[in-house]
């Protein structure tokens, strides 16, 4: 199944993405003081998290555990020299469930992030993937 993305150009560090069905991201390298979009690797980082989130909703209402939010934050350390690609990236949940167990969550948010995540298992092997998460009951 092949995807596909087209590039527009806005300025030297500033650029957008359309996809197939016309949806628009932002995208900008700028430092914090003019920030506007997120960058490519922030971008990644998104993508790991998000997708892993979808799963783990999935995988919580199959067996018929009560969910009432989901949040996270997913973080990356980036090698100091070119390329800086990421060395770790690590992913924390917080569950608001009143009956999923820590054990069903983490089986769970494994499961997602190592096994099913297509976003995940396009990054190297190289970098370390961890998680972490917190049940809010």
């Amino acid at each position: 199944m092949e995807m596909e993305v087209v590039l527009g150009f806005k300025s030297d560090e500033e650029f957008y993405t359309i996809n197939s069905t016309q949806n628009r991201v932002e995208i900008d390298m700028y430092g914090p003081e003019k920030k506007q979009a997120q960058s490519p690797m922030e971008l990644l980082l998104s993508g790991i998290i998000a997708c892993a989130a979808v799963d783990i909703v999935s995988m919580i209402k199959k067996r018929r555990k009560i969910l009432n939010d989901l949040s996270g934050k997913a973080s990356g350390q980036r090698r100091a020299q070119a390329p800086r690609s990421f060395t770790d990236v690590h992913i924390h949940y917080e569950i608001n469930s009143p009956d999923l167990t820590d054990q069903e969550a983490e089986k769970i948010i494994s499961l997602a992030v190592d096994k099913y995540c297509s976003v995940a298992s396009s990054i190297s092997s190289d970098i370390h993937l961890s998680h972490g998460f917190k049940i809010k009951r």
